[in-house]
């Protein structure tokens, strides 16, 4: 009988970093729906200076390879301190950005080698595949909708799901992504909720004018402190905060896509929106140097592009329930659907099953469908430890 020794490689300079980001280049390199992200976002994550994640913890990532010196998987594994989810009776580390060919002993030695990391930092659990940092990128497993990822959304093979339970992860929660047909007409529904708010006088929409960012910063800012700051441990958000959001965001922003409502112009609700930046992103390889900056430009003028993902949808607590959704959702069709605008797929980024209020209201938008599923699994350390899945948001 023949054994493979498998090696795992500390990611400790230029190279191995350059070597990590290829790993995954060669195991998706016949995968028509993969898009590679941008090695400078991959490589802020590991970046002191970039990643403020680093300043309540720390990460290490390793490269695993064959025998004969090809690259086969890696895997990094992270301590965050500010890393908490609703109901954790034990300290939880975090394994993300895995790839690993279809071998259950070369996932389970990276496996096991992250659990040792954690144990020895006082770690009682690892959820993964998760990232060390902002929960809206590189976030869950792929089990449902693997299409083209977007932008700063983890894409993997069907086999990791078995990969990460044949080892004993169990589903912490799914991560629920919603399709929409943006130029199909409206549910009636829709129309008529939307009729009742179209026709009194208090009530207001705009979308965002470029021009006007600190203006709608303040508008943003308002709603979400109302809709969300206090709940499963999300903080509030200060103008100045914003303001450099939708500063960063100026460049792709496309104004009709990022929507907002008033009562008396009091900003009630929120729906914001960006183009698909992989569906240009996709033909940079992964650079995004000078030259490819040039070429993005190049892209973004002359392919036009027809993917829309949601980004935020909010609606401040006292106007919950009462159709302001459809009303937001009304007046952005009114220019979303006109002929000349190219949008033919919307997707929105993922929500938790553990939030069933922001699934009602997904649902409820008109003729959604559950487009791509994600799953953030744990792995608790303590086998005979009772197992809990995130608990519900009420």
């Amino acid at each position: 009988m023949q054994v493979h020794i498998m090696k795992l490689i500390p990611v400790k300079d230029k190279k191995t970093a350059t070597d990590f980001l290829d790993v995954a280049v060669q195991l998706y390199r016949k995968d028509p729906k993969w898009i590679r992200p941008l090695d400078k976002d991959i490589n802020e994550v590991f970046d002191a200076k970039k990643n403020k994640a680093f300043r309540f913890g720390e990460v290490d990532r390793w490269i695993l390879a064959n025998d004969q010196g090809q690259f086969i998987g890696r895997i990094a594994v992270f301590v965050n301190k500010k890393y908490k989810n609703k109901g954790d009776d034990v300290p939880v580390g975090g394994v993300g950005f895995f790839e690993c060919i279809n071998d259950q002993a070369a996932a389970n030695l990276m496996f096991d080698h992250a659990r040792q990391w954690l144990a020895q930092r006082g770690i009682e659990a690892m959820d993964g595949p998760i990232n060390f940092g902002e929960r809206d990128r590189w976030w869950g497993l792929v089990t449902k909708g693997f299409d083209e990822p977007l932008y700063c959304m983890n894409y993997n093979p069907p086999y990791y799901q078995e990969l990460f339970e044949n080892y004993g992860f169990q589903l912490f929660f799914n991560q629920v992504c919603f399709g929409l047909h943006p130029k199909a007409p409206l549910e009636k529904k829709i129309i008529d909720r939307h009729a009742v708010f179209d026709k009194n006088p208090e009530f207001n929409s705009k979308h965002i004018k470029k021009d006007q960012l600190e203006k709608f910063a303040v508008d943003f800012t308002t709603i979400y402190n109302k809709a969300w700051a206090g709940h499963g441990g999300m903080k509030q958000m200060s103008k100045e905060q914003v303001l450099l959001l939708f500063t960063k965001m100026k460049p792709v922003m496309d104004e009709i896509l990022v929507w907002f409502a008033y009562h008396k112009e009091e900003p009630i609700a929120m729906f914001v929106n960006m183009p698909d930046l992989n569906q240009w992103f996709k033909h940079l390889n992964g650079k995004f140097d000078l030259l490819h900056k040039l070429k993005f430009l190049w892209v973004k003028r002359f392919t036009p592009n027809t993917h829309f993902n949601g980004i935020v949808f909010g609606v401040v607590p006292e106007w919950q329930g009462k159709g302001i959704d459809a009303y937001v959702i009304g007046e952005s069709a009114k220019l979303i659907q006109q002929p000349n605008v190219h949008y033919t797929k919307y997707e929105m980024q993922w929500i938790g099953d553990f939030n069933p209020k922001m699934i009602n209201i997904a649902e409820s938008l008109g003729e959604t469908f559950r487009s791509r599923n994600l799953v953030t699994y744990r792995f608790l350390f303590d086998r005979s430890r009772e197992f809990k899945r995130h608990p519900m948001l009420l």
